[in-house]
């Protein structure tokens, strides 16, 4: 069971298929003009917790939302590896599909990836290929513009 709980004050929260011990929180979003929100994103897993509270999302055609929507689309596979990050490349996602129709999706954080001192954390959430990505990419949208598709 995945969850995936989205209000525009509270955020999404994404729980992996397999153990639902690992997870990742979207939340504190702000809308800065149409084109750009920023928000935190957080981590967990037994023995990781990390959190970005400023990624800034620039919501083009080529934002987090689409990425996950072209993924749903594809739910009967792909070969390889997809990947997604946002213009600062603080937040990086790649995406796999194995057999049994679910889609691995490894979140990265990498606050001031160029800075002496910078960290980095992944966590990988499994999650249903086509509903439950098609759910997530809703959410996800939904989440960065407050519109509803």
């Amino acid at each position: 069971m995945t969850s995936l709980d989205t209000d525009e004050h509270t955020g999404v929260t994404i729980r992996c298929h397999d153990n639902l011990a690992v997870g990742l929180r979207l939340s504190e979003r702000q809308l800065f003009d149409e084109d750009c929100a920023q928000y935190a994103v957080e981590v967990w897993a037994p023995g990781l917790r990390a959190r970005v509270d400023e990624v800034v999302a620039w919501i083009w055609d080529a934002d987090l939302a689409s990425f996950l929507a072209e993924l749903a689309a594809d739910y009967p596979g792909w070969e390889g590896e997809r990947a997604w990050q946002t213009y600062d490349k603080d937040l990086a996602v790649s995406a796999v599909f194995r057999s049994g129709g679910h889609v691995g999706l490894t979140w990265t954080l990498r606050p001031w990836p160029k800075g002496t001192g910078g960290w980095s954390a992944s966590l990988t959430t499994w999650l249903e290929a086509g509903e439950q990505m098609a759910s997530l990419a809703s959410e996800v949208r939904y989440f960065l513009t407050g519109e509803q598709q």
